[in-house]
């Protein structure tokens, strides 16, 4: 590899770790292509060709991991863990979410949910479907 493409490897890496560093911040291409010491239009192309994605993509995903673990590990409202990762709406959230998840917030959440506590009854000895029973819902409503 060339003097030149390890030093561009190395802007790129700068940038895309400013992204996971910061995700929750307003970042845009002019901001993170000042911190890979290039023009906006360059930093897009050589971001694209380096991860295979664009630098808007990228810092989506990297918010949406972040909103997947705050969605399993925490109680925060799924409007809160929008706004926490960097989201500027939640509609925007909820599409951008589906859009890499392929499911919704809340259900990706609900779902989490319910897979950690037929883990914990596995681990306890209960058959699954014994712990799946009390979170199908009732017939008589």
């Amino acid at each position: 590899m060339s003097r030149a493409a390890e030093e561009t490897n190395r802007r790129m890496l700068r940038a895309r770790d400013a992204m996971d560093r910061d995700y929750a911040r307003p970042l845009d291409v002019p901001a993170l292509a000042r911190i890979a010491h290039v023009s906006p239009a360059h930093f897009s192309r050589t971001f694209r060709a380096t991860f295979g994605e664009t630098p808007h993509r990228y810092l989506q995903r990297r918010r949406v991991e972040r909103a997947m673990f705050l969605l399993r590990e925490s109680d925060h409202s799924v409007t809160d863990i929008c706004f926490e990762v960097g989201f500027g709406s939640p509609g925007t959230f909820s599409r951008t979410f589906h859009d890499i998840v392929g499911r919704s917030p809340r259900t990706y959440r609900k779902e989490a949910v319910a897979q950690a506590a037929a883990r914990e009854a596995e681990a306890a000895g209960v058959p699954n479907c014994f712990t799946m029973a009390w979170m199908r819902p009732s017939s008589s409503g």
